[in-house]
């Protein structure tokens, strides 16, 4: 159960991957971390989705002054 959805996710995620290429934006923070994830669901290693999720979190614990965006970019910028 699920194969299909899983394969049409995946089928977008490398669709994605292809526009994001063409577009030169590789190097993009974001792309950076999408790719990151991706390594993760290769291992083997229990609790894929928790480390794909902390692969895309701030792993810092003080706050900052002021936010620099109003809405979130769905990444972590080092």
């Amino acid at each position: 159960m699920g194969f299909m959805d899983s394969r049409s996710k995946l089928i977008d995620l490398a669709a994605f991957l292809d526009r994001v290429q063409r577009a030169g934006q590789e190097g993009d923070f974001r792309v950076k971390a999408l790719k990151q994830a991706i390594q993760v669901l290769n291992s083997d290693q229990p609790q894929r989705a928790r480390e794909v999720l902390m692969s895309f979190s701030d792993p810092t614990a003080d706050p900052i002054p002021k936010a620099m965006t109003q809405g979130a970019v769905g990444a972590y910028s080092a």
